[in-house]
């Protein structure tokens, strides 16, 4: 069966440390992950729940958990979007993965990746989802990750 992952990589015009920072506090994923704001310790194994806002309530739009971190280099954990109508079982989770490479004059190449979806439910649909939805957020990212807000000491303990 074919691999279905839905891929982007994009070179931001900041430290790994700045693009780390726009990957995981809330007041900056917010920005770009469409309101939404991660609701975790960061430690593997720990549950990562994607809170937003609807009608005036807080809301859990997606939820997962943390697989591997290594800050301001890597960041695995998986997903599962509530509201979809899918069975809340392990074999729908799908996985994302950032990694964070360093370049030469403080620039960082960001790679992402969502999948595997030929392994899911409504696969094929949730892969053309994802695949026109990650050019937007990659470029959020690295709008923000550019600008002087994104430009204060990093938590360490990310």
């Amino acid at each position: 069966m074919e691999s279905l992952i839905a891929e982007i990589s994009i070179d931001v015009a900041a430290t790994p440390g700045q693009v780390w920072r726009v990957l995981t506090e809330p007041a900056l994923t917010r920005r770009y992950m469409f309101g939404c704001e991660p609701v975790t310790d960061w430690a593997v194994g720990s549950p990562l729940l994607w809170r937003g806002e609807a009608e005036g309530k807080a809301v859990v739009f997606v939820k997962g958990r943390v697989l591997a971190i290594e800050p301001g280099r890597y960041l695995q954990y998986t997903t599962f979007g509530e509201g979809m109508g899918l069975a809340d079982e392990p074999g729908n989770y799908l996985t994302v993965t950032c990694q964070l490479e360093p370049l030469p004059g403080g620039r960082t190449r960001l790679r992402l990746s969502q999948g595997d979806f030929a392994q899911v439910e409504r696969g094929r649909e949730r892969f053309e989802d994802s695949r026109a939805g990650w050019p937007g957020v990659a470029a959020q990212i690295k709008a923000l990750a550019e600008e002087s807000l994104a430009e204060a000491p990093v938590d360490a303990g990310r």
